[in-house]
């Protein structure tokens, strides 16, 4: 009889997603001095906290001076965009979660991008145990010997990747829920009050594009209700058919962009462009840059053949072998 098989994790939908989060929290390292990461903070004392187990923080083996924090920060960068490369994901994907949890536990000011790039990067440690691959872009190696090893490791892979999904309906869950009782939310002028704020307003630049809109009643209404929309469509991906998961894809990633060009949260909308990457592309699947002759397409095939007869199928791929005799 026919046997369902794991779909192996190690593809470049993965590897995209650790690029994307390790670029968000490098880009907040490289952008921000040590004098800005690092600074007191009223009522809570001196940067980085040495104290429990936030003593384990990387920062905290540097002297208490600017000088070697500076040093050590660059030091993260420079390691960050290693693995941003996607070079030997078994052997950096500690060194990511451990940067990651030294920027959380460490930096003065954090906020949620900091916190989903150390979830998600603890997380991509799962799947990294058993990728032996060079580079997080190649092709998986489709023959792999089905030893217990290999089978364990695919399963835990695998489990690591579906964790994440879940912990991003988690995340977009929690979000539309908890704007739902504010009367702002409601009646739609949140998005009025966010615009018109000084610190987390539009650019100058932008807001020649922004201004024209927030001060319309319906263009207000649809920038507050419409990221509710988004929120719902991607806590609801997984139970959703592949093609309508591309547009809550689509959306979502449109979304964290209008943030970042909007409010500057570079780092936070690349760690969730992360999640989102694996939370709405098929486990085990493969990104595929196809060239034509006038156009550049991308398409997403799976690992091991799928029924190509049934596009709109909301399961994973996963191999059918034929049966042993």
């Amino acid at each position: 009889m026919n046997q369902h098989r794991v779909p192996l994790p190690w593809t470049n939908v993965y590897g995209l997603a650790r690029t994307l989060v390790a670029l968000g929290t490098a880009g907040t390292l490289a952008a921000s001095s040590a004098e800005t990461l690092f600074r007191p903070v009223a009522t809570i004392g001196d940067y980085p906290s040495c104290e429990s187990t936030t003593a384990a923080s990387l920062f905290c083996l540097a002297p208490d001076d600017y000088g070697h924090l500076t040093w050590l920060k660059w030091a993260c960068v420079a390691a960050l965009l290693v693995i941003a490369s996607g070079w030997r994901p078994r052997i950096t994907a500690l060194p990511h979660a451990y940067i990651n949890y030294s920027v959380f536990s460490g930096v003065a000011i954090v906020d949620g991008g900091d916190q989903i790039a150390l979830i998600l990067s603890v997380l991509f440690v799962l799947p990294a145990l058993g990728d032996r691959r060079r580079w997080h872009w190649e092709q998986p190696q489709e023959q792999t010997p089905q030893t217990t090893a290999t089978r364990l490791l695919v399963l835990i892979g695998t489990s690591g990747l579906i964790m994440l999904r879940l912990q991003m309906v988690v995340v977009y869950l929690q979000a539309a829920v908890a704007k739902l009782p504010h009367a702002e939310w409601q009646d739609g002028t949140a998005m009025w009050y966010w615009a018109s704020n000084l610190d987390f307003g539009p650019a100058p630049w932008l807001d020649t594009l922004v201004g024209p809109v927030i001060t319309s009643a319906l263009g207000v209404a649809l920038m507050t209700w419409l990221p509710l929309v988004i929120e719902g469509s991607l806590v609801v991906s997984l139970l959703l058919p592949q093609r309508l998961r591309w547009w809550a894809m689509g959306a979502g990633l449109l979304f964290h962009l209008s943030i970042a060009l909007m409010m500057g949260l570079w780092s936070f909308a690349l760690a969730m462009a992360g999640g989102i990457v694996v939370l709405c592309l098929p486990l085990g699947s493969t990104i595929r840059l196809r060239t034509d002759e006038n156009a550049v397409a991308t398409e997403t095939t799976p690992l091991q053949e799928a029924k190509e007869s049934d596009p709109d199928r909301s399961a994973p791929p996963v191999e059918q072998p034929q049966p042993s005799r």
